[in-house]
């Protein structure tokens, strides 16, 4: 079973992770990564169930970047459910450019897109963990700057009644059945296999739902 219905639209955002190729021009194109295997696999086992997935996640962005967009992104679009994957650019930028994103403001501007997104347009939420696995070495480092954020955003997910998809555990348990090198060979950017384990938990979470 499932709690989506016809009629709905399911609305991802995000970066890089979501994004993985989307088109800018046809909403029908999803990109290769989680949300087209969502949505494809969501239809494959409910073909009765005529439910509109749109992508609108852009590489690169940081927390911030959804909050300035969050209007025409989001809101415009009255999505019903909105499934949202960012922060892990939040923390990348502390190492790569010195351009570091306090807890505090990761976390206030997360709960300014969910304020928004329940207030203005009652949409349900979905939160996805941002994650990071510990290949290269160095990606071990970023686990100071990336743990107090996921903190920050399990109590927003409670504080918001979200569907809470715990990536970051998830796919911790699963390198220790096989090497995180499966899951993804930068420790941010899935493979195939990655983005089907993420399809695959956003499915069981939401399907779960009644």
């Amino acid at each position: 079973m499932t709690c989506l219905r016809t009629g709905e639209l399911v609305l991802f955002q995000g970066d890089s992770v979501t994004d993985c190729g989307r088109s800018r021009d046809n909403d029908a194109l999803l990109g290769s990564g989680y949300a087209g295997m969502v949505a494809a696999q969501f239809s494959a086992a409910y073909p009765d169930i005529n439910v509109r997935f749109l992508n609108r996640g852009i590489s690169g962005n940081r927390s911030k970047d959804l909050v300035a967009r969050w209007q025409n992104d989001c809101i415009d679009l009255k999505p019903n459910w909105v499934s949202v994957l960012i922060g892990i650019n939040d923390t990348w930028r502390r190492y790569d450019r010195q351009d570091p994103t306090s807890t505090e403001d990761y976390a206030a501007n997360c709960r300014e897109i969910f304020r928004r997104t329940r207030e203005e347009i009652d949409a349900r939420l979905i939160i996805l963990e941002p994650f990071v696995l510990p290949y290269p070495e160095d990606r071990k480092a970023w686990r100071v700057d990336l743990d107090p954020k996921i903190h920050a955003l399990r109590e927003l997910a409670v504080e918001f009644d979200a569907v809470y998809v715990p990536l970051d555990g998830l796919l911790a348990a699963a390198s220790c059945r096989r090497a995180s090198t499966v899951w993804s060979g930068d420790g941010v950017h899935p493979s195939a296999a990655g983005h089907a384990f993420i399809a695959r938990q956003w499915l069981q979470a939401v399907n779960a739902l009644r």
